[in-house]
């Protein structure tokens, strides 16, 4: 069975960063109950569901994506660009270690957000400019490139990670909300979506694909390609310029 990390949001998840939006309220409680209902559609779809032990004095530790990236059963220990998060990555580190990995790690001065990567087949595209540094790209592609990757950075300024703007459905088509993407010529195909939270997609096997609740003439659109859209509400977390990626690493 496929495994899922997650983290369950703590106490301080409202104080999480905001960047490039208004700060609104967060109702904690309620973010708690979302959370729940992402893990259920998890597991619904056949992913074994790990937890990572909480932060609760980490308000983003439940955006566990920006800790970890996985490339072909290689672990790689990001190392986030705000300070604020440094404390997060012991756990999820401690985490896939139990679950018999033994990680590589990005260093001081590198710096590098898990939700800068988007991996499409052996193509690896790192988001460069606002959480992730060229040196943080340096180590990765170091680690990356001899086990068959290639990397390729892509610049970031309208959002807060590459991940924020694009993703990648199952057959490689790059999707995004074309007035948050600058360089689509990057990629080698790229499908616009109606929606700005329809560009983020987590690819869930057997033609499903798990999607916020705020984008329906995206997940039409995914269903009329032969898609099975899960629909789940995350509204409290995309308060925070969270998505549907950043809530969980997929072990495949």
């Amino acid at each position: 069975m496929p495994t899922a990390l997650v983290r369950r949001p703590g106490p301080r998840v409202a104080d999480g960063l905001v960047t490039h939006i208004e700060r609104r309220p967060v109702d904690a409680s309620l973010a708690h109950a979302q959370w729940l209902g992402y893990v259920e559609a998890l597991e619904a779809a056949g992913w074994e569901v790990v937890e990572i032990e909480p932060a609760d004095d980490c308000p983003d530790a439940v955006f566990v994506e920006d800790t970890l990236v996985v490339f072909r059963g290689t672990v790689v220990i990001a190392r986030p660009g705000a300070e604020s998060r440094l404390r997060e990555i012991d756990g999820a580190e401690a985490a896939v270690v139990s679950l018999g990995y033994a990680p590589k790690r990005i260093e001081q001065p590198g710096t590098l957000d898990g939700g800068d990567v988007l991996q499409v087949d052996d193509t690896v595209y790192v988001g460069t400019g606002g959480r992730t540094n060229s040196e943080g790209v340096r180590q990765l592609r170091a680690i990356l490139e001899p086990l068959g990757a290639t990397v390729v950075t892509v610049p970031v300024r309208t959002v807060l990670h590459l991940k924020s703007a694009v993703t990648a459905l199952p057959d490689g088509a790059i999707v995004g909300y074309p007035p948050l993407v600058e360089e689509r010529e990057l990629f080698a195909r790229f499908m616009p979506v109606p929606e700005e939270s329809g560009a983020h997609v987590v690819v869930l096997g057997g033609g499903r694909l798990l999607l916020a609740a705020d984008c329906s003439r995206t997940a039409e659109l995914f269903a009329g390609l032969g898609y099975e859209p899960v629909v789940v509400d995350i509204g409290e977390f995309q308060k925070l310029e969270g998505c549907v990626t950043c809530l969980s690493v997929l072990l495949n």
